[in-house]
């Protein structure tokens, strides 16, 4: 039987836990299947150790979304907002304001 995607990025990780390209691999693969847990744990270990960006917090806000949990989501936009801008993304800090104001009503 062939070694799905998953496997191959857990199989990574084993070799190399601190890897946050493989955990972010890992992530996007988890979101493809829709697994929402083990998407939102895996962004939590990437985010905890990883100078990301601002696209990891997106995803993982939408992951909070899609779990009801709006709070989570809500603040995963703000620390999105602030990497996008800390990094020169304006355009993402601009996406993810829009949403927070739209569906959060939140500056």
């Amino acid at each position: 039987m062939a070694t799905s995607r998953i496997e191959i990025f857990e199989q990574m990780l084993t070799s190399d836990p601190a890897n946050t390209m493989v955990l972010f691999g890992l992530a996007k693969e988890y979101e493809k299947a829709g697994d929402e847990a083990k998407l939102i744990a895996t962004l939590e270990r990437y985010l905890a150790s990883a100078d990301d960006e601002g696209n990891a917090f997106g995803m993982l806000a939408r992951a909070y979304e899609r779990t009801k949990q709006s709070d989570k989501a809500r603040e995963a936009f703000q620390r999105g907002r602030d990497a996008a801008t800390a990094h020169g993304h304006q355009g993402m800090a601009e996406e993810y304001k829009t949403i927070l104001e739209s569906e959060y009503s939140a500056p």
